[in-house]
């Protein structure tokens, strides 16, 4: 330990949320010596996409120095769902099946490059497209008239017990399947920092990781981060002040060069998570390799309803294929009808953290969040549609002209 600085998280525990002040300071003592030894920005990503919107809703870039490079993470599932997916749900939804799914998936935009390129362009032209809060709620509905329906079931580990209990326990009426688009987030962590290594990226020193998600992985999902790759990692909640305590733990791990992992998040993680829901997850799900959009196609990073419920399976009771490893066109340059982002659109940059929405060339032109263009557009967890809604770089400059002016609110 530092002296005369004490543990961010201990500061917190003491005082409560009176300390960002102090955090803040804690920051900038920290960042100064380690930058009296190294002259490279420091790269710190936040994993989650609610971790992006606390970082921009409360313009924590601007209460730290400029040399700490913050980035979004691929923290966000409507961003990374294969457009394929999306293009095959269409097409069920066109054909009479009902589809479920919640709000934010409703919108993304598929690869095809003809109308309906989404749920809701099906919806508008006739479709039976139901937005729900949960599966639960479509299983629940689904029974009323036993009609033909699909859920689009997206998301992380967060999500994946909602859908693994009510088919574990036969609650899934016969009439209803389960379209499975279930990524899990290590795994994509691990890919993320390999790419940045592999094209000589300035290097991601510290990760903010998920805390929702690590509620039911358990902390220990990340310990593979400062064991394997030297990074130092924080699992976070996600009020402003914890988004300030992970990053002062990040920067004094980097300082007294033992990066660790450290648990921020403890009113809610355990070091082993949540072992029913992990169960349950684990005897319902087979992990396999998966596609996210516009960045790859990822080892054992999905997850597929196993053998056993195949009468649950839509993939297999439709005949559809996930995308797969011989099809998957990675880039977003838009070489053909097939290229999983739209031309111009820097998605799969954005959701690696290479690039900031507003380097995008179609950010609030062509690309708004009334009408997306591309999938980091439309969930609420989207680095884009955050930036849009908030600010992004037009606040952040804001706010630091305020800082750099009114020193008297850092006394």
């Amino acid at each position: 330990m530092l002296q005369g600085a004490e543990d961010a998280g201990v500061l917190v525990q003491r005082f409560g949320s009176a300390t960002a002040p102090t955090i803040v300071k804690l920051i900038e003592l920290y960042y100064s010596r380690i930058k009296s030894s190294e002259e490279a920005p420091i790269k710190i990503m936040n994993f989650c996409g609610t971790h992006e919107w606390t970082t921009v809703r409360y313009g924590i870039r601007a209460l730290v120095p400029e040399g700490i490079d913050l980035v979004a993470g691929p923290g966000c599932p409507v961003c990374v769902t294969p457009g394929k997916t999306i293009e095959q749900a269409v097409k069920l939804s066109i054909e009479g099946v009902r589809v479920y799914t919640f709000g934010d998936a409703f919108r993304i935009p598929s690869t095809s490059l003809r109308s309906p390129r989404s749920l809701a362009e099906a919806k508008a032209m006739g479709a039976d497209v139901r937005v729900v809060y949960s599966f639960y709620d479509a299983v629940t509905d689904s029974r009323s008239d036993g009609k033909e329906a699909v859920f689009l079931g997206i998301g992380f580990e967060t999500t994946a017990p909602s859908y693994a209990i009510p088919i574990h326990e036969g609650k899934v009426p016969k009439n209803m399947k389960l379209l499975s688009v279930l990524r899990l987030t290590p795994p994509i962590m691990r890919y993320t920092i390999k790419l940045y290594r592999e094209r000589g990226l300035l290097p991601i020193r510290g990760v903010i990781a998920p805390g929702h998600v690590s509620v039911v992985t358990g902390a220990s999902a990340w310990e593979f981060l400062p064991r394997e790759f030297g990074i130092a990692t924080v699992v976070s909640g996600f009020e402003g002040i914890d988004v300030l305590i992970s990053i002062a733990e990040i920067l004094r791990m980097i300082l007294e060069r033992k990066p660790g992992l450290y648990v921020e998040y403890r009113r809610a993680v355990k070091w082993d998570g949540n072992p029913a829901a992990k169960n349950y997850i684990s005897s319902v799900f087979e992990e396999v390799d998966a596609a996210w959009r516009g960045i790859g196609y990822v080892p054992r990073s999905g997850l597929m309803l196993r053998e056993k419920y195949r009468e649950v399976d839509a993939y297999h009771q439709y005949g559809l294929r996930p995308p797969g490893p011989e099809d998957y066109v990675l880039t977003s340059a838009g070489q053909t009808s097939e290229a999983e982002l739209p031309p111009s659109c820097r998605c799969s940059e954005v959701v690696l953290g290479i690039a900031k929405p507003s380097q995008c060339p179609m950010f609030m032109k062509g690309c708004r969040p009334e009408r997306p263009y591309g999938p980091c557009m439309v969930s609420q967890e989207g680095t884009c549609y955050i930036w849009a809604r908030y600010g992004g770089a037009d606040f952040l400059g804001s706010i630091r002209k305020i800082k750099q002016s009114e020193s008297s609110l850092y006394p």
